[in-house]
Order: C-alpha cells, then structure tokens, then sequence
C-alpha cells in the first residue's frame, strides 16, 4: 500500500466499498497526513489536548466527505482545506468573545458621509482595497488583513496562524496597515479635492 499514491488508495477504496481491506487503505492514506494535520490544528489552537480533538474531528469529516474528493486537486491540498475550514471555524467561535471590537474596514475606506462621487466609488472599493494592500502593505500585513476582514479569524487566531510573535501579535501589523491604507487614501482624496477645484 505504501507505494499507492493517495489517488490510487482512494479509487482502489471506493472499488472495494467497505470491510477490512478498505478500512485498511483508509487508515494507510490518513496515516500519511496525522502529523501534518495535527501540526496544522496546534499552529491555530495553541493547545495539543485541542489539536488532537481539531486533527480527529478533520478526519472524520474527511471520511465522510471523502465522495466529495473529485480528484481536480490532489488529495493533500483537498485535506487540507477541510482542516482549515475546520479550524478557522473553530478559532472563531473559541475566541470571539475574548477580541476587541475593530471598527470594520468599509470605515476606514470609505467616508462617514458619502457624496455621489464617493457612492460610485464604494462600487470597486473591493478591487481597490486589494490593489491598495498589494502595493502598500507587506506581505504580513496583507496576510493579516485577508484573514482578519475576509476569512473572520479573530486576532488571536490570526496570530497563532501566522506564528507572529510580537507583543501585539496580529493586533500590531492590522493597525499598521489601516494607518498605512487611511494616509494613502487621504492623499488621494485630497489629489481629488485640488483636481475638482482646479
């Protein structure tokens, strides 16, 4: 078994359907990847009691999912973002009641008191905020940003994913970037007040 890929274990499983012969190539292709999953879940949880639950809970949803596995990836890529799902999920609900209140990024980029122009440009404020983090920001502020404002990761968790080990942790590098974003922003605007007034 050791020489099938994880494909191959998974097709030769779905032949065999059930008995001990398949619970054996399941237990071969998990076998590949309990370390690496449980690594994955103690980096979020900071906990090896709750990495351990994190890591068999992924594989139990794993298998009973497995139908859903078509094959366009390879299976280490499709665990793997069963495990993230699973653990970002279960970061944000252990550690939501312990975060600051952030004021949402639509705040920062887009002002209290819109005039039309401003309306207009709320439209492609998505594709401008990604444009804006990919020239202003750094790599881990970027990061931060995309986990905090799109996946909902708690800062705490954030931190933990990232491995930032700063007194701040995740908290420092958002702040940075919100301030980094609102001055590019202001300079914008005001490039647009002296153009309308001109």
């Amino acid at each position: 078994m050791a020489d099938l890929s994880d494909e191959e274990l998974i097709a030769q499983y779905r032949i065999l359907g059930s008995g001990p012969k398949a619970d054996a190539l399941i237990g071969e292709l998990f076998q590949r990847y309990q370390s690496k999953v449980a690594l994955w879940c103690f980096r979020i949880s900071g906990q090896r009691e709750t990495a351990a639950d994190l890591a068999q809970d992924v594989f139990l949803k794993a298998f009973r999912n497995l139908d859903s596995f078509r094959g366009d990836a390879r299976f280490s890529t499709w665990l793997y973002s069963v495990a993230r799902n699973h653990c970002f999920s279960d970061a944000k609900s252990r550690f939501a009641h312990t975060e600051q209140a952030v004021e949402p990024l639509e705040n920062v980029l887009v002002d209290p008191q819109p005039s039309p122009h401003d309306t207009v440009e709320k439209e492609n404020t998505e594709a401008d905020v990604r444009e804006l983090m990919r020239k202003e920001l750094t790599e881990t502020e970027s990061r931060v940003m995309v986990l905090f404002y799109c996946e909902d990761m708690p800062l705490h968790a954030v931190t933990k994913v990232l491995g930032l080990e700063n007194a701040s942790g995740a908290k420092a590098y958002l702040i940075s970037a919100r301030r980094k974003l609102t001055a590019v922003l202001r300079r914008r605007k005001a490039r647009e007040s002296r153009t309308e007034g001109r």
